[in-house]
């Protein structure tokens, strides 16, 4: 349920119209790192891999639902809790924000710049978490012991 709303609530935020299919699956540490390999050409392990189906907006549509098939989000859960302990929020935080960020991939958005979209995509990520009712409880900047 907390993919779903998650889903939906992007999908509100960025006003996007009609009912659309995405497929979530989520799988472990072995499975994303040999996705990203194949996928990604990054032999390491990741925390969510999104799969965009659509191009500058334009999707195709599934003939018997007349949905628009925005693509694939896939979650490694043991690194989702892994990272939920590493910054002290909950797992359905963490979940919820790696379903979020992934969404906003599927409709186009890249922070492969570290630039502008970056941070859109950081301030997008955080507006659906508030609303759902997780907000961040760490900078997601882990501290030195020195």
């Amino acid at each position: 349920m907390l993919i779903r709303r998650c889903c939906n609530a992007v999908l509100k935020m960025e006003e996007f119209e009609g009912s659309v299919e995405i497929s979530v699956t989520l799988v472990n540490n072995k499975q994303i790192r040999e996705l990203n390999s194949i996928y990604r050409n990054k032999d390491r392990v990741t925390d969510v891999l999104s799969f965009p189906m659509g191009e500058n907006g334009k999707y195709d549509t599934d003939p018997t639902t007349g949905a628009k098939i925005l693509g694939d989000i896939v979650i490694s859960m043991e690194t989702a809790i892994e990272q939920a302990e590493r910054f002290g929020h909950t797992l359905q935080r963490e979940v919820g924000y790696l379903t979020a960020h992934s969404m906003l991939h599927l409709l186009g958005y890249d922070h492969e710049d570290n630039g502008l979209q970056r941070i859109r995509m950081r301030e997008k990520e955080e507006k659906v978490m508030t609303q759902l009712g997780l907000p961040s409880s760490s900078s997601y900047v882990l501290q030195d012991d020195n």
